[in-house]
């Protein structure tokens, strides 16, 4: 079965310029996705989508593919990810005859990611023919049953929950869980893609990650990442293997 890893990787940046390819920790943050895509014991190829010659020229030569550069109008401030993934998927099947089965995606502004991690979301997509996709989540901090939206001079709730009058007014504890997505790792199939034209389709698998999240966004964030990375590198990163529960997303 081919499972592809894609990683998006444009040459603008606003917060960090140029930070897919800034030196993080000694390496090219791209570097660390391409290695754990490598790793992999599932995944069979591994592929850079950029815009950007330079960025193309380091992902070859830490081992990853580069046969395209993404076209401009794919790779703005505001482009969304089906974008580039439609683009790669459609490129590889009429140059290449290539198509794969899952579409594994690794951002690389969030390189602290474990590699038995990323082969246990693929392990529960395989056993889920069903899922049309797969999120990374997190337990959410903050409910947004407690959050509010402005509504002319006055607020309203952002959310309701049947049954309940005033949810925002009940103990957090009471309240149902709720997951944010963190781009630890995205697992697709090439088919929703293509023909639904989604990157999730109807039926998201959740996969819940405990490891803390650390992406480069901003500047200040750079050393909190170096010293995960370092941590990672020494196997003394996160450590509790994902729960594969299947909560409701």
């Amino acid at each position: 079965m081919e499972i592809l890893a894609l990683i998006p990787a444009r040459g603008g940046s606003k917060g960090v310029p140029r930070k897919n390819i800034l030196v993080v920790a000694g390496k090219p943050l791209i570097a660390y996705s391409i290695e754990q895509a490598l790793a992999s014991k599932y995944i069979t190829r591994t592929l850079v989508s950029t815009d950007d010659a330079e960025i193309a020229g380091i992902a070859r030569q830490c081992g990853a593919e580069a046969p395209f550069l993404r076209p401009a109008e794919f790779a703005q401030d505001l482009s969304p990810d089906i974008d580039a993934f439609r683009h790669a998927l459609t490129w590889l099947q009429e140059e290449e005859n290539y198509t794969c089965e899952l579409v594994v995606q690794l951002r690389p502004t969030g390189p602290v990611r474990r590699v038995e991690l990323i082969d246990a979301a693929i392990e529960l997509m395989l056993a889920h023919p069903e899922a049309d996709s797969l999120r990374a989540v997190s337990l959410a901090d903050q409910t947004p049953y407690k959050m509010w939206r402005l509504e002319g001079e006055f607020i309203m709730p952002l959310l309701s929950l049947p049954g309940v009058p005033e949810p925002h007014s009940l103990p957090r504890q009471l309240l149902p869980k709720v997951y944010w997505q963190n781009g630890y790792v995205d697992v697709v199939r090439s088919r929703t893609v293509l023909e639904l034209g989604s990157m999730a389709g109807q039926k998201v698998l959740p996969f819940v990650i405990h490891d803390p999240i650390v992406d480069l966004d901003y500047p200040e964030t750079i050393p909190r990442l170096e010293e995960a990375l370092r941590l990672l590198a020494r196997g003394e990163w996160g450590g509790s293997g994902p729960d594969t529960e299947r909560y409701p997303v």
